[in-house]
This record gives structure tokens, sequence and C-alpha cells, in this order.
């Protein structure tokens, strides 16, 4: 199999164009490459295409509105969520609780903490919480 390569062009690409290009997963505020499900201890992720790849939006506190909140998920509006993994860690908490609207309103799913996986991927998610109660 022969695989080509284009010569690097004079013009910068941005390093989000760059990762989304080869289906890697990307830090979706700083435009960072990532390995497939890179998410920090104590912290939710959630990512625009399966297996833990394409932009990240990373939290490790509750939000009620991906697109105003201090962390803002540039993708929240136009991008379904295709994957999360819930890094989470304290002892009082089972999961992540994510909704389709803002406000904690709509809920579509939640994520036990240490778990990881797939979405069925054909909603967006607006706002997320973690939560001490049932999770499943």
């Amino acid at each position: 199999m022969v695989v080509g390569v284009a010569a690097p062009s004079a013009q910068a690409v941005a390093p989000v164009a760059q990762a989304a290009a080869v289906g890697a997963a990307y830090d979706s505020e700083t435009g960072q490459a990532l390995a497939a499900w890179d998410c920090n201890t104590g912290n939710v992720c959630f990512w625009n295409e399966f297996g833990g790849t394409g932009g990240r939006c990373m939290w490790d506190v509750a939000d009620p509105d991906w697109t105003s909140g201090s962390v803002k998920c540039s993708w929240a509006t136009s991008k379904e969520v295709k994957s999360v993994y819930n890094r989470g860690t304290s002892s009082s908490l089972t999961g992540v609780v994510f909704y389709r609207n803002t406000g904690y309103n709509n809920r579509i799913g939640c994520t036990r903490q240490g778990q990881k996986g797939d979405l069925a991927g054909t909603y967006q998610v607006r706002s997320h919480q973690w939560t001490s109660g049932r999770c499943g």
C-alpha cells in the first residue's frame, strides 16, 4: 500500500483543522491534538465523533449552558454528542446526567463514574450535572 504525503503549505493550518482532518481527537478550546478518549481525571468529557474522537469538551463541574458557562463548547449547537467519558473521582457522586436543553432540562442520559462509550449520536447536549442519584 502506498500512502502519499503532501508537502506542507506556506499557509498555517489551525491545529483543530489538522486534527479533524485525520479523524483524531482534539481539544475544542485549545485545538491541541489528543489521543482518543483523552480525558483528565476528575472530569467528564464529551466528543462530537464516536470512539472518543473529534472535538472534545471537558468539565470538572456542572454546566447549565454549554455555550455560555466557564467552559464554552464551540460545537454544542452545531454537532451531536457521539461519545462520553466520566472520569469523576468523588466518592459521593455516581454519574453525570446530560440534557438536551440548557438549565438541566430534557434528560437524555447518564454515564456512571469510570464509564465511557459511544452514544446514539442523534442529539445535541446543552447541559450536564453530576449526580449522587440513580444513573441508568
